[in-house]
């Protein structure tokens, strides 16, 4: 494209490709230029005059727009400067919250198509991006209220990082690495932080040879530690993440094949199935389960390769959850299963895409050999398909299946498709399972275009016409949904498919192939399928007229469910005709035509369905269809309408009705051709709008907007799947042929002259008149009654509603000095294919005027007259903002025609491969968008009446007036920009006290326009200080308007509703704005750059001097409107007058205005300061929580020194990684030989105050605290700023602490209340802003509350005491020695006083005391703890309480307290005997923490800390007593019984064990499996067989512990260990045990199914242990072993093979000795061995017959007269079989012989009981 001569030829980035082919495409290329240049040019002035506001938020916003118009059509150095220039913004420091996120979303939407700019085009530094993310996502100040960001921000920024991290430099990894290296303790919360940026910033798509700089840096060392991780803490799923986006990007580069059968043995676990008998499965913390996104990408990209060592992995975990996706299955699990099968293949499909289809471009390859083969995807599909099926029909709907199987079907079809044309077939035959038929339609809709497309599956074509034949039953008016899925079946495969009689071709073509012959012939049935479906919907319409359907109550409009169906008609009968051939098309139509004339329908129900399906069919062909309907209708009205009388009556004949409904559908067609009917049309028209009937008037009206915009409107006229027509080539070739948006041969139609002239002859025989009547109505000279006067309305609505396009928008002068800029903010014009004609008259500035008038004279004299009121609301609305599109239709549209899109399209190719009609539809949003296109409209004088007018509705006496001019007004003023800055003091002035002819419905309508609607506007809460500041202070000071009354509940909820509304919206206002130097470098660029240049000159040194001088004005008056705003407001509080809830929402507004970049005014600090101890308890909850952040904004900043930490040690790190206690982090250790106890020795040591610096490496840099030289405690009263003297003189009140104290001590909700961290937070503050000043007065409070046992008493002193401790951080050593000296007594006396109620809170108060806190600052606490935990005095409760507030403190310090651990555990010891159950389970907890640390996590070195296998094997010496018994049978009762023999002393010790395997099961990261296994024998002989509440505590425990255990992570090396234990097990005399063993080998093998397959040694060992143990003596042994067998093999884990099946079918022949007597038992137990393997073999295939099934059920059938327990055996057996089997037993029989059917019927059907 060359435009003149200084334009040089530019490449455009991307465009869209729909805007060429808009009939008006030619005007594009100009207009997309010019205003290119135009967003440019503003942009760089508006930064370069440094006009954040509203200059850049501005053009950024047409940026955008463009974005939406034209796509990136721009070059790539533009691209590159908008990108830079964008992320300069996005990340200045301190920048509005609100304008940071429109700019991040910008920048997504510029960085979306990766494709276009490559690494070499562009580098984005990553630590300002991180900054960013850091300040906003770990706020410090936002918890306290200091900063406030939108909702979405999270969100926003997340994608902002992963659209920016492609372009981060080569040498971020190595920095990121460094940042967050130190993070990585795994103890800590901090873990979580660091783990989740790697996911979100580490960049993973870089060239090969980058790949040393990128993630090998950090490959094997996050995969080793998640390897050995275990109990998926709250990270891992980061983790995961993070491995399965490496493999996606990197697919043949990483090799994770020694990997594998772990990633999938954590996939099985992470779906969280229940498996075994006893389903008992633990609290294996669900919420940490992972992402199934993500687990599909990593799978997908885990296939392929060299032998495709993962699908094997694949194809058995499939098979082994199978049976999880029949419908009868149902759990908490079924979404994920769900979703995993949904996603699956579509990630496939992106990938085979990504390797065959995908337009070459920079990112890098997959490796020949990596990419999936043809062979592969079959696999793939085998391995899936099974699942799939019985997905099918589940409860949860057929949805997730359909979009399987239709991707399926798109990579193998000859595969995916067969097995579901069978059901499907199955399904249309049978009437009693209408579901079977819903589930299998809506699978072959996904799969019609892989089924009609002739290159895969070339048989599938074959099926078209019989599933469409074989789909007309299901058009049945009894049932809706069966209705509906129909229609849509029948929709989807006539729009694939031409319905043409080709029947005659073979004669004439030569070169067909035999299949393509076939369908020839075949094609002759569609004239009869067209026919048929016809009479079927005459059917359905005459069972749904309006008599039959409704009772004579009911009113005369659709319900919901018929208007689905008629709109799913009219599309189908649309559809249909579309693609018919014009033979069979003549034939319906005059069938269709018959049909409607022959008989007079109503209007409501069947009328407007016969009248839809003409339409459908004139629109196909205008030409032959209004030939026939047009003269007909218009003959019958004129005859009707010849009789005077008519005119005036009230109701009309029903043939008159009918025919105006159906001629005003017919005419919904292109409008070249009406013009044939103009006088017609005309005569018609001009009788009918004046009938009196309103039904008439009504239909009249519709003809006439329907002809209008036929004429008026641009639109395609034809959408047939193959452009030109049916009657070109063989159309049996253009079956399921995609459309070529290249060549679309779009047909439009655009208003040709006549056209536009018969509109305007039309408008001024219609419309002019009725303006006139209406403008002699408010004269006076002919007044009109309200019928008529609607009437009028109605005409003027529907003139409107027809030729708004071609009426010119609302024009004239703006609104001056709405908002100071130095920058043009003007409106984009769009070309939208009408050219505006000046010479007719501009009835659009008529109707306004009129309606003006109108509205004036009926708000005067009859303002009752709502139905007029409604109607001109509407006008004045379309006046605005109709161009003849509205946004909702638009939007519903957009929303249909993506659903379509994502049915039909075939993901696998790409490259827009949509069906024509698809793209047609586009193409015509693409210019209605356009039309809509209409934000940031400038704001003219016109607008300005209108919405005056509006408000004066809005503000009028009935509600419903009042509402719908609201809901246009707030669009209003969200479209025209800065309206709402005039608007606002009109709709203040209602709401002002001194304005006493308010009436109540005037304040109330006011109070809804602040409101906003529900998602979009809201004055209340705009971001613009002029606003807010008039707002905020009228809003409460509306609580004195004469008009205001609270008696009205609806007022109360308005007002909340708007405080809330405000809380959820607001985010902080900017004050400071400042522009970068980067900014400013870059749009001195953007201004020199060519292709289009900018078009305005740049700004001149004057303009920029006067820009930055702007710039320091606009921020000091930021400032100083800040501050108005919070003195206004608390001059309303001032006053006595106002009402208690506008003094609550001044006071929540006040609270809203802390700013972490602006001091509060003094005077708010005094009101928070007061409030403190205000009446009201809400008041008093604000203030505590205000307090706090004002306290945080006084706080004074410490100073930082760095150290090197080797300094301090005098020992360097070794080389490579070392991780964990070591030398080099002693110093960090408490040390109690090495205690700050004096002035020196705390002024020596170094204090770190974070727990997790040091355990995994160092930081670059170790910022920690200066020890201060003089240590700078009081603040001297001089040097207070005046808020901090404020504060400090109420604290320094004795009274107002009394009041505060009892204030605080109250309680609040019985049993409710709990530590409260705002309070916390406040003392927090105190103690750290002023010392310890305020310590005197607060003492004897203190101790007062400590010694009164109630619970809020003791909550207070918690809060206080947490406070004190957190706030004296920085204290001197004199200070804080004395602090303590009176803390110990007071701690002590507080936990003697520890009831039920307070010993949580005491354990926050201490845990939140020891967080982030250097232990050896607080070793009089832990000392204070340590003292004696378990003394025993009083009471069992005490001590437990005595633990958990230890423990909360130790669990804070993790791996820095060990020497106390080793103390604790060494104390703990000796009492693990106790006798009370809390007690016991309290230390099972600790241990749980003490062991905690002892973790064998990669490279980290044995811990400081107590080790478990120490801990093991000392209890086991002292289990030794029980370990020599067969059974156990705890026979210690409950009493405190002083007995001291061995046993009873080691069944206690058994119990406090039991108790610690319980607890640290889910908790801890590693699991020591060499210490369980040396205590499982025990276990298993304790635990009992079944499930029994009433056994005791201990057998109980057993069982939980044995089922923890089994489902925990086995390693390689462990298998043959856990595999010893258990053979030895199954040796054992006692049979319970040999039981267990069975039932902890099955949940064991599931839970690590992979890892166990990969050691094909140790399959053998468990099958040999099966085997063993199916020929147990004992017969509850057997059936589990049985079990057992069935489960492995469902798995299959190992193969049913031949021998298999011969060792137990030898077993099952094993001969009975005849002897009547005692039966050999050894005989009947091989005997019923081999039964019991022949069944196991049936019932591991619950939902299929495999081949060796009908052999195995024939043998079974021989053992059914053997003696018991074999007979019982086989019964169970056959009825489980035919209980499985028997939903699709149509299927299944087919795998039997006639013989063994015999056999089997004669076996399942149970004997009559007579015979």
């Amino acid at each position: 494209m060359t435009v003149d001569g200084d334009m040089v030829v530019f490449i455009p980035q991307k465009e869209i490709v729909y805007n060429g082919l808009l009939p008006y495409s030619e005007r594009l290329d100009r207009e997309a230029t010019e205003l290119l240049a135009e967003i440019k040019a503003n942009l760089c002035r508006a930064v370069l005059l440094r006009e954040l506001w509203p200059g850049v938020a501005f053009w950024t916003r047409k940026l955008f727009s463009f974005l939406k118009l034209y796509g990136r059509r721009f070059s790539k150095e533009d691209h590159i400067l908008f990108i830079k220039l964008l992320y300069e913004l996005v990340t200045l420091p301190n920048l509005e919250p609100h304008m940071m996120q429109c700019y991040a979303r910008l920048l997504i939407q510029l960085l979306k198509k990766k494709e276009l700019l490559s690494r070499d085009d562009l580098q984005l530094p990553w630590r300002p991006l991180y900054d960013l993310y850091e300040r906003v996502i770990y706020s410090k100040t936002e918890h306290l209220g200091l900063i406030w960001f939108p909702n979405s921000v999270d969100h926003i920024l997340k994608a902002l990082i992963k659209s920016c991290r492609l372009y981060f430099p080569a040498s971020s990894t190595k920095e990121m690495l460094d940042e967050w290296r130190p993070l990585l303790c795994v103890f800590d919360v901090v873990m979580q932080k660091a783990i989740s940026n790697m996911e979100l910033f580490l960049p993973t798509i870089m060239p090969p040879e980058e790949h040393s700089q990128g993630f090998q840096l950090w490959f094997d060392e996050l995969m080793n530690l998640w390897m050995s991780v275990q109990n998926q803490p709250s990270w891992e799923g980061h983790l995961v993440n993070l491995f399965a986006r490496l493999a996606n990007d990197n697919i043949g580069y990483v090799d994770w094949t020694p990997y594998i059968p772990t990633i999938f043995t954590r996939i099985l676990r992470s779906l969280n199935l229940p498996v075994g008998v006893s389903q008992m499965v633990a609290p294996r913390y669900l919420t940490n389960s992972y992402d199934i996104g993500y687990l599909v990408l990593w799978i997908t990209a885990l296939l392929g390769g060299p032998g495709n060592p993962a699908q094997k992995e694949l194809s058995c975990l499939f098979s082994s959850i199978a049976s999880f996706y029949h419908p009868s299955n149902h759990g908490r699990w079924q979404s994920r299963l769900m979703r995993l099968l949904q996603r699956l293949p579509a990630s496939v499909v992106r990938r085979v895409h990504r390797e065959r289809h995908a337009a070459p471009c920079w990112i890098t390859l997959v490796p020949e050999s990596q990419r999936l083969t043809d062979a592969d995807l079959q696999e793939f599909t085998r391995s899936l398909i099974g699942a799939a099926l019985l997905a099918m029909f589940s409860k949860t709907g057929s949805t997730d299946a359909a979009y399987a199987l239709q991707n399926l079907a798109l990579l193998t079809p000859e595969l995916a498709i067969p097995p579901v044309l069978e059901k499907t077939y199955a399904a249309m035959e049978t009437l009693t399972e209408p579901h079977t038929l819903t589930a299998t339609l809506s699978c072959m809709i996904g799969m019609a275009r892989s089924l009609v497309s002739p290159n895969h599956y070339p048989e599938g074509r074959a099926h078209v016409l019989p599933l469409l034949m074989g789909s007309l039953p299901g058009v049945d008016p009894n049932d809706f949904s069966k209705c509906m899925i129909t229609f849509q079946f029948i929709t989807t495969f006539t729009t694939l498919v031409p319905l043409v009689d080709c029947s005659s071709a073979p004669s004439q073509y030569t070169d067909l192939t035999e299949i393509e012959k076939d369908l020839c012939f075949a094609s002759a049935g569609f004239e009869d399928f067209v026919l048929q479906f016809l009479d079927r919907c005459f059917a359905l319409i005459d069972s749904s007229t309006l008599e039959q359907t409704r009772d004579e109550t009911e009113t005369d409009t659709q319900t919901h469910l018929e208007s689905l169906v008629e709109l799913g008609l009219s599309s189908t009968v649309s559809t249909i005709l579309t693609q018919c051939s014009t033979e069979i098309y003549k034939v319906a139509l005059q069938k269709l035509f018959n049909f409607a004339t022959s008989s007079i329908f109503e209007t409501c129900v069947s009328g407007r369905m016969v009248a839809d399906m003409c339409r459908a069919a004139a629109k196909c062909h205008p030409a032959e269809s209004l030939r026939l309907f047009v003269p007909h209708c218009c003959s019958v009205i004129s005859y009707i309408t010849d009789n005077e009388d008519l005119k005036n009556e009230d109701e009309l004949d029903k043939e008159l009705l009918w025919n105006l409904q159906l001629l005003s559908e017919v005419t919904r067609v292109d409008g070249e051709q009406l013009l044939k009917y103009q006088g017609d049309l005309e005569r018609i028209l001009c009788v009918c709008v004046r009938l009196r009937c309103k039904r008439a008037y009504t239909l009249a009206c519709n003809l006439l907007e329907h002809t209008l915009r036929s004429l008026s409107l641009i639109y395609p006229t034809e959408y047939r799947s193959t452009s030109g027509g049916f009657d070109t080539d063989l159309p049996i070739r253009d079956w399921g042929r995609a459309g070529n948006v290249t060549a679309l041969g779009l047909c439009w139609h655009a208003p040709s002259q006549e056209e536009e002239n018969f509109v305007f002859q039309l408008l001024s025989h219609l419309l002019s008149p009725e303006l006139q009547r209406i403008k002699g109505h408010v004269y006076g000279d002919q007044p009109m009654t309200r019928e008529e006067l609607l009437q009028s309305l109605a005409i003027v609505q529907h003139c409107l509603l027809g030729a708004g396009s071609l009426l010119p928008p609302l024009d004239g002068p703006l609104v001056p000095d709405l908002v100071p800029s130095m920058v043009n903010l003007g409106e984009i014009k769009l070309h939208v294919g009408v050219e505006y004609d000046d010479s007719q008259e501009n009835y659009r500035e008529s109707i306004c005027q009129t309606m003006r008038l109108l509205l004036c004279h009926i708000l005067k004299h009859s303002e009752d007259d709502t139905k007029s009121l409604f109607v001109i609301i509407k006008i004045i609305s379309d006046l605005m903002f109709f161009r003849g599109t509205h946004k909702k239709e638009f939007d519903s549209r957009w929303k249909s025609f993506t659903l379509v899109k994502k049915s039909m399209e075939n993901r696998l190719l790409g490259k827009k491969q949509h069906i024509r009609a698809l793209l047609i539809d586009r193409v015509l949003l693409q210019h209605e968008m356009r039309k809509l296109v209409v934000e940031g409209s400038e704001y003219k004088v016109v607008h300005q009446d209108l919405l005056c007018d509006l408000l004066l509705l809005s503000t009028s006496t009935y509600s419903q007036v009042r509402s719908r001019a609201q809901n246009v007004l707030l669009t209003a003023m969200g479209t025209y920009s800065f309206s709402y800055r005039d608007m606002i003091p009109h709709i203040l002035q209602m709401l002002s006290p001194q304005n006493t002819t308010v009436s109540e419905q005037q304040f109330k309508g006011a109070l809804y326009c602040l409101l906003g609607a529900q998602s979009g506007f809201c004055l209340a809460s705009t971001r613009d200080w002029d606003c807010i500041g008039e707002v905020w202070p009228a809003l409460v000071r509306c609580g004195l308007s004469p008009s205001m009354t609270l008696e009205k509940p609806s007022i109360g909820h308005l007002l909340d509703d708007i405080t809330d509304r405000i809380h959820r919206q607001h985010d902080s206002i900017g004050i400071i704005f400042t522009v970068s130097e980067g900014c400013v470098e870059l749009a001195n660029e953007m201004a020199q750059s060519k292709n289009p240049a900018p078009c305005l000159e740049l700004p001149s040194k004057e303009e920029m001097k006067e820009g930055g001088q702007r710039q320091r004005i606009r921020n000091v008056v930021a400032a100083r409107k800040y501050e108005k705003l919070v003195n206004d407001l608390l001059d309303c509080l001032e006053d006595k007058d106002l009402p208690w809830k506008f003094e609550h929402m001044a006071t929540d507004l006040l609270a809203l205005q802390l700013r972490d970049d602006h001091p509060l005014p003094p005077d708010a600090v005094l009101y928070f300061t007061q409030s403190l101890v205000h009446d009201s308890i809400s008041i008093r909850k604000v203030a505590i929580s205000v307090m706090a952040g004002i306290l945080k904004q006084l706080k004074r900043q410490r100073k930082k020194v760095s150290v090197k930490p080797s300094d301090i040690s005098d020992i360097q790190e070794p080389e490579g990684m070392c991780v964990g206690d070591r030398e080099g982090n002693r110093w960090l250790q408490y040390d109690s030989n090495n205690l700050p106890l004096s002035q020196e020795q705390w002024d020596s040591l170094h204090y770190v105050e974070k727990t997790h610096w040091g355990y995994y490496s160092w930081p670059r840099e170790m910022m920690i605290y200066a020890a201060s030289e003089k240590p700078q405690d009081d603040l001297p009263y001089e040097e207070m700023s005046e808020g901090e003297k404020i504060i400090f003189e109420y604290f320094s009140d004795p009274e107002f602490i009394d009041q505060l104290i009892e204030f605080l001590s109250l309680e609040e909700r019985k049993g409710k209340d709990s530590f409260n961290p705002r309070r916390f937070c406040l003392f927090k503050g105190l103690f750290r802003n002023y010392g310890d000043m305020f310590l005197p007065l607060l003492w004897p409070h203190l101790e007062q509350l400590a010694s009164d046992p109630h619970e809020s008493s003791q909550r207070c002193v918690c809060e206080i005491t947490a406070g004190l401790i957190r706030g004296s951080k920085h204290w001197s050593f004199s200070k804080v020695e004395r602090l303590w000296q009176l803390l110990c007594p007071l701690i002590r006396t507080a936990l003697t006083n520890i009831t039920v109620e307070t010993y949580t809170d005491w354990g926050t108060c201490i845990a939140t005391a020891c967080e982030g806190r250097d232990p050896r600052k607080l070793h009089w606490l832990f000392e204070l703890l340590m003292e004696s935990p378990l003394s025993g005095e009083s009471g069992s409760f005490r001590d437990a309480s005595l633990l958990y507030v230890l423990q909360g403190g130790l669990a804070q310090q993790q791996w820095r307290v060990s020497e106390l651990l080793h103390r604790l555990l060494a104390y703990l010891e000796p009492k693990l005997t106790q006798v009370y159950k809390n007690v016991r389970e309290r230390i099972g907890s600790v241990l749980t923490y003490i062991f905690m640390i002892d973790v064998a996590l990669p490279h980290t070195k044995p811990t400081f800390s107590p080790h478990v296998a120490e801990f093991v094997t000392r209890v086991l010496e002292r289990l030794k007593p029980l370990t020599s018994e067969p059974e156990i049978h705890n026979h210690v009762h409950e009493e405190n019984t002083q007995e001291t023999d061995e046993r009873t002393q080691a069944v206690k010790l058994l119990k406090t064990v039991l108790k610690w395997l319980m607890a640290s099961a889910g908790r801890t990261f590693t699991t020591p499996v060499q210490q369980q296994l040396q205590l499982l024998p025990l276990l298993f002989k304790i635990a009992p067989v079944e499930i029994d509440e009433s056994y005791d505590e201990m057998k109980q425990d057993a069982r939980t512990c044995l089922s923890l255990m089994s489902q925990g992570l086995l390693y390689p090396e462990h298998i043959p260990l856990v595999l010893a234990a258990l053979e030895e097990m199954a040796g054992s005399r006692s049979w319970h045990a040999r039981f267990s063993v069975l039932t902890y080998l099955q949940i064991k093998v599931f839970y690590n199914l992979f890892t166990l397959l990969s050691f094909p040694a140790e399959v053998l060992r468990i099958r040999k242990l099966v085997m063993q143990l199916l020929l147990d003596e004992q017969l509850e042994v057997r059936d589990m072993a049985c079990t057992t067998l069935s489960g492995l093999l469902q798995c299959q884990f190992f193969p049913l093979d031949s021998s298999l099946q011969t060792q137990l079918q030898t077993l099952s022949q094993t001969c009975l000795p005849k002897a009547r007597g005692e039966l050999a038992s050894t005989d009947l137990v091989r005997r019923h061995a081999g039964v019991l393997g022949l069944s196991a073999c049936i019932l591991s295939s619950p939902y299929d017959v495999p081949h060796w099934m009908p052999q195995i059920l024939m043998d079974l059938s021989d053992h059914l007269n053997d003696p018991q327990p074999i007979e019982m055996t086989v019964k169970k057996t056959l009825s489980e079989f035919r209980r499985t089997h028997h939903d699709n037993w149509q299927e299944h029989r087919q795998c039997f012989t006639d013989d063994q059917l015999l056999v089997l019927t004669n076996l399942l059907v149970s004997p009559c009981y007579y015979a």
